[in-house]
């Protein structure tokens, strides 16, 4: 019953990248694997749209972001928001793997990313996440 649940129901992503160019191809990806993707340019309009309700299934955001909030930030603030939603941070600048401000449970991306790998990547996490929720209405 819940797989027919994850099957039905379409992800949503939140991305947040400030390279356009980037931003389009990923989310256009994104989109072609059977994601519904609201691609922004920065943290605060990320945070303008998690405040709007609880329709974001996952944060797709790049570390170094403009505008004087990162990444890690933007998901600590998220978290605060909705203290469920899965992170996954992307960068090109180095190995930042090692983030120590990242929020628990957090997935790190490298780029370029291969968008194939990034999509299945998403699917496990949100698939994971709607069994945790549906686990906990349950009980």
């Amino acid at each position: 019953m819940v797989e027919v649940f994850l099957l039905e129901t379409r992800a949503k992503i939140l991305l947040v990248e400030d390279e356009p160019l980037i931003s389009e191809v990923a989310a256009e990806a994104l989109e072609e694997q059977g994601f519904i993707v609201d691609a922004v340019a920065n943290a605060f309009d990320a945070l303008r749209r998690l405040q709007r309700g609880p329709t974001v299934d996952i944060l797709f955001t790049d570390i170094n972001l403009p505008g004087g909030m990162d990444g890690t930030a933007l998901a600590r603030r998220a978290r605060e928001l909705r203290p469920d939603l899965p992170v996954i941070y992307t960068s090109g600048s180095g190995a930042a793997t090692d983030l120590p401000h990242r929020v628990e449970g957090a997935m790190f991306v490298s780029k370029p990313y291969d968008l194939f790998n990034l999509g299945r990547l998403v699917r496990h996490l949100v698939a994971a996440s709607r069994m945790r929720v549906g686990a906990a209405l349950s009980a």
